[in-house]
């Protein structure tokens, strides 16, 4: 991992200068800050304030050394990984010379998360078959999985947005799968919001988790394309998010509130005051907007990549709502504005299966950007 001295190379104000880190380095920053975020947040999943500051004292959970034994991240991951592996597999086609459909690869993919869950799909299901990641038996382990995503996919039937799945679900399972789409940096902008959206109504049929999903691949996609600064890529996705046909006028309201309220001088809020302005996150909107309320309300010229990543997912889970999802997305973005350079070195050792990770992602930059 790169040393802290990377500090300066950006600003996290606005856009990235010529010391940006390339961009294998933002797909493996993005993949192993969602995947870390997602574990703190997972320690303290479905836990109050109240009970967090019981537990951990008053300033809560700040470190993954706090775990009471080891450390996993939850589903959030395991099915941003499957994600990837979708995508994988149309590029691994596509470099064959063969046309696939990407969302149902993404689908096929998702089947057989559906599978290494134990957990049979209906009969008229398709049988993928089976890929390296499905051998790796730390992604089987049952994370409490998306309600919504394992009633849409044991049906068998592959949910789009003209038929939609699950058509008044609008939780995060859709929203913090979604990182990958917006790591393709070969593909337009335009390109990677429809693709997740279109993942999104596989089994989330809202429209509000469609747009969701869509606007943080966006805003991903503007940092490791576009090279945007933090706030730049959160405006371009909140403006991209009011150009849809239908916008989601939730969605608009909350990220507006996590724009404006991040400018705001003195301590960021926290626990109560946090889930009052923004929400619970238990919602695709309002997980995304503590996201990223969290990430720009602690960036500072001053602080290194890695204090950074701290001060935001320390922010984004110590809070009544799905601590997992926020602090999934906010390390998802962090990663991806500061590449590798973000995650703890400390975190690394203790996060699950990084090597996994990592196999997956140097699989994703060979067939991306080489």
């Amino acid at each position: 991992m790169p040393s802290d001295t990377r500090s300066g190379a950006l600003d996290p104000r606005g856009a990235a200068d010529s010391g940006a880190p390339t961009h294998a380095s933002r797909i493996q920053g993005a993949l192993m800050g969602g995947a870390l975020g997602d574990a703190l947040g997972y320690l303290v999943e479905g836990d109050s304030r109240a009970e967090i500051t019981a537990k951990y004292g008053r300033a809560g959970l700040v470190d993954l050394t706090q775990a009471d034994g080891p450390v996993h991240f939850s589903d959030n991951t395991q099915m941003s990984l499957y994600t990837l592996d979708g995508l994988l597999e149309a590029l691994e086609w596509a470099n064959d010379g063969v046309g696939a459909d990407l969302n149902a690869c993404v689908w096929l993919a998702y089947l057989r998360w559906l599978a290494s869950q134990g957990i049979t799909a209906a009969a008229r299901a398709p049988v993928p078959q089976k890929r390296w990641i499905d051998r790796q038996s730390v992604l089987h382990h049952q994370r409490r999985p998306d309600a919504a995503c394992v009633s849409a996919l044991v049906t068998g039937e592959m949910g789009t947005a003209f038929r939609p799945l699950n058509p008044q679900s609008q939780g995060a399972g859709a929203l913090t799968r979604a990182a990958p789409f917006g790591l393709l940096a070969t593909i337009p902008a335009e390109t990677v919001h429809k693709l997740s959206s279109d993942a999104a109504a596989l089994t989330h049929g809202h429209p509000s988790a469609g747009q969701s999903a869509a606007a943080f691949s966006w805003l991903i996609h503007a940092l490791c394309a576009g090279g945007l600064g933090l706030r730049a890529a959160a405006e371009s996705a909140r403006d991209r998010a009011a150009n849809e046909k239908g916008a989601d006028a939730s969605l608009l309201s909350r990220l507006d509130a996590a724009l404006t309220l991040s400018t705001h001088d003195g301590e960021p809020l926290s626990g109560a005051g946090l889930t009052d302005a923004l929400g619970l996150g238990r919602v695709a909107e309002e997980a995304l907007a503590v996201a990223v309320y969290a990430v720009l309300a602690t960036a500072a010229p001053t602080v290194s990549p890695v204090e950074h990543f701290l001060a935001a997912l320390r922010l984004a889970v110590n809070h009544d709502g799905a601590s997992a999802a926020t602090g999934s997305v906010a390390g998802n973005i962090l990663g991806a504005y500061y590449g590798e350079a973000a995650p703890p070195e400390a975190w690394l050792q203790l996060g699950e299966a990084p090597e996994l990770i990592r196999h997956l992602g140097a699989d994703f930059i060979k067939l991306t950007v080489g």
